[in-house]
């Protein structure tokens, strides 16, 4: 396997932001649904905290422990990202491109965040 480090950081990138979208983001909830099971509690401070419980099921308790769990996701993403690439690379680069810098802009955002709060 030859892969340069311009391609590695790409495809670091690229899995990063796919794993946040499909297991953090708004947008994919849909996805979520069917497996995840949103459940609010008062803490003792009267502030509403979100759980998410897997719901019951053989492939729905797998799919949600799944989407549940940042680094198993990633682990999926990846190996989709890279499927992707060697058997589609004129599909994938402008995909993996993307992603890569939505990601490297999240991080950035994160950073200035932090130095502003």
């Amino acid at each position: 396997m030859d892969i340069t480090p311009m391609e590695l950081l790409i495809f670091t990138l690229a899995s990063f932001r796919l794993t946040r979208l499909i297991v953090f983001d708004k947008i994919t909830e849909f996805l979520r649904k069917p497996f995840l099971e949103e459940v609010e509690e008062k803490d003792e401070n009267g502030e509403i905290e979100v759980f998410l419980v897997v719901k019951d099921g053989k492939l729905r308790g797998f799919l949600g422990e799944l989407l549940s769990c940042y680094w198993c996701t990633g682990v999926w993403s990846a190996v989709f990202l890279y499927l992707l690439y060697y058997f589609y690379a004129s599909l994938a680069a402008p995909v993996l491109l993307i992603l890569a810098v939505a990601g490297l802009a999240a991080i950035i955002e994160s950073l200035v965040q932090k130095l502003i709060n």
